[in-house]
């Protein structure tokens, strides 16, 4: 094991055994579902930087597969919508968070009449060799954990995602990204590395490794200010860095028209004299409604005299029209 990759379970090994509510965090709380009553040491084991679990994605029959199972929150919340023995798969490489999450899921169940401990069940492994059959789940989620790892291991964790995956399934993700490349020092820096800090990327990096291993279709949902670093908290750094986390999902399936569909809130309007417009892709425009399209279809679409197309918003909740 790589010494970058020692240091991170270490790090994880002691906010298991102590709940660090500086590690990969942001200020956000559990979706407030009916009838979900989250222990309150899974809200201070909540090491993410945003949230994979949305209800309008979810289906009774999905399996999901949640890489790093922290505190058991995500798992948890994913085990409402799935509601069967193994209907959730938790993987975790350190030994004391696997532990901890299973007495919290355990908490949970005394918590929750609808809630078994055996609708999550927990294995040993990690992102670059997880221990699950090929296209045998329907939803991967990650939260905070794939920006540590250096590039090639970053391709290696996604092409596992990829292999588990069946065909049109969806891989859920939130990460903190950079505005621009961080210095090489501060890479360098693998303390910060494990605590989710000198390892971003750039969105367009981010994506970018997304479409290369094989996600025809990424809709990027949500951007928000993640954390200011500091030339006080390393000295590396000649200025203080921003940087923001995304929640995006990424879809198994074949390119689009446009190539590699990548959704970021765009839309598309067309003012033309006409009542619809059709345009190369087969799609079809209603005059003065506006309507999701990918950033390449946008691109497109804006020579066109008679369409406007708006600037990424970064929720994006629909594949795009074009």
């Amino acid at each position: 094991m790589s010494t970058y990759l020692k240091t991170v379970e270490a790090v994880y090994e002691q906010a298991a055994k102590q709940p660090d509510g500086n590690l990969c965090c942001t200020p956000s709380s559990a979706w407030n579902l009916p009838g979900l009553h989250v222990p309150p040491i899974m809200n201070a084991m909540n090491y993410g930087c945003g949230s994979t679990v949305n209800p309008r994605d979810l289906r009774p029959d999905d399996t999901v597969l949640y890489v790093g199972v922290g505190g058991g929150l995500e798992a948890l919340q994913f085990a409402y919508f799935t509601r069967r023995p193994g209907g959730v798969i938790a993987v975790d490489p350190v030994a004391a968070m696997r532990e901890k999450a299973q007495a919290n899921l355990e908490e949970a169940s005394r918590l929750n009449p609808w809630f078994r401990p055996e609708y999550v069940e927990i294995r040993d492994g990690n992102a670059l060799d997880l221990p699950v059959d090929a296209d045998s789940v329907s939803v991967v989620a990650q939260n905070c954990l794939f920006n540590i790892f250096i590039q090639s291991d970053f391709e290696r964790a996604l092409s596992e995602v990829v292999r588990v995956l069946q065909l049109g399934g969806r891989f859920a993700t939130s990460d903190p990204i950079a505005n621009g490349p961080l210095p090489e020092a501060f890479r360098a820096d693998v303390h910060a590395r494990a605590q989710c800090l000198s390892g971003c990327q750039t969105l367009d990096d981010y994506v970018g490794t997304l479409v290369s291993a094989g996600f025809g279709r990424v809709d990027v949902r949500a951007r928000f200010p993640y954390r200011a670093v500091t030339p006080a908290e390393y000295p590396c750094l000649t200025e203080t860095v921003m940087l923001d986390s995304i929640e995006a999902v990424a879809y198994k399936e074949p390119d689009g028209f446009d190539g590699p569909s990548i959704n970021t809130g765009r839309m598309a309007i067309y003012i033309g004299p006409a009542e619809t417009h059709r345009d190369d892709s087969g799609a079809v425009l209603i005059r003065g409604i506006p309507a999701p399209v990918s950033d390449a279809a946008a691109r497109r679409l804006a020579r066109h005299p008679d369409i406007i197309v708006t600037p990424p918003t970064f929720h994006a909740r629909a594949a795009g029209c074009c």
